[in-house]
């Protein structure tokens, strides 16, 4: 890559705090930030750090991921979800900067029953999905040099998670009740974080023709939250986590505000073939995780 950093935009999330990380360990030329420094719904300071950073590459690792209290907090989400990448879209326009942004599993309805490709019809049914599917329009209106990256199930060592949840609920309950109706693929965000870089890597290399557009990246396989638990659990009381016993239930048991996707595995085909990026099956990176979180 050139020897200007690559800027992460959205300090305190998973994914970022993963490339900060990924990059230390590569040698990779970095600079995070986030709020109150940076914040996605103020163009002003995102175009002061951005001039400041000069980057030959931007990764928007921001979100409002509150899925359920997104369904109540409309305009919280619009403006990080919706507007704010479009923002990050028009700067890297105007410095001719590609603009890696990530996106989620929940811009599809979950009606299908094989893996979804990139093309296929968007349907979100929550805001927090619907806001992000505006996202993407936003940054795809604005720039040609962009690479939206859609993942799903993000846990890892850092910020809040399911994997984290699973840990704490096994420890305070003799019985957790997981729904086991629901389908799609944990990702860690450490293998994440090493797939953004080697696409910013790439991207970045003027003697590499880019393949800008949408792409899916997710770890190999499918499971439940069911699936995810038992896993978690598995590999928890081999570290010596206390583990509850394990309940599988329907979604109709465990209602929430924002409505999921039953089904919402992602089809990977197409950055392994562009960028000859495979994930390693999803249950890798739980074990990888409890290991760290015991230590």
């Amino acid at each position: 890559m050139s020897g200007l950093p690559i800027a992460v935009i959205g300090a305190s999330g998973q994914v970022a705090k993963a490339l900060t990380k990924a990059a230390a360990e590569r040698g990779q030329a970095i600079v995070v930030a986030g709020r109150p420094h940076v914040d996605l719904t103020d163009a002003k300071s995102v175009a002061a750090f951005l001039d400041w950073a000069q980057p030959s590459v931007v990764i928007n690792a921001a979100a409002y991921t509150a899925v359920d209290k997104a369904e109540t907090d409309q305009a919280a989400a619009i403006a990080l979800n919706a507007q704010g990448p479009a923002r990050l879209a028009d700067w890297c326009a105007s410095h001719g900067v590609p603009l890696i942004h990530i996106s989620t599993d929940f811009v599809f309805d979950g009606h299908k029953t094989s893996p979804y490709c990139e093309n296929f019809r968007r349907n979100p049914l929550s805001v927090y999905g619907q806001t992000k599917s505006a996202g993407e329009d936003g940054v795809r209106a604005a720039l040609d040099q962009h690479i939206i990256v859609r993942t799903a199930w993000v846990y890892g060592p850092d910020g809040s998670n399911f994997l984290k949840t699973m840990l704490r609920l096994g420890a305070e309950r003799d019985v957790v009740r997981v729904i086991a109706d629901q389908t799609g693929t944990p990702t860690c965000a450490g293998d994440i974080a090493a797939a953004l870089l080697d696409i910013a890597a790439q991207v970045d290399d003027k003697k590499q023709a880019a393949r800008w557009g949408t792409y899916h990246l997710v770890a190999g396989g499918e499971t439940t939250w069911h699936g995810f638990a038992q896993e978690i659990f598995e590999h928890a009381a081999k570290a010596g986590f206390k583990t509850p016993k394990l309940e599988a239930i329907p979604t109709a048991d465990y209602p929430l505000p924002a409505k999921r996707p039953a089904y919402s595995v992602l089809d990977t085909a197409k950055i392994r073939d562009t960028f000859g990026i495979v994930l390693p099956p999803w249950q890798k990176g739980v074990a990888e995780t409890v290991r760290l979180l015991a230590h």
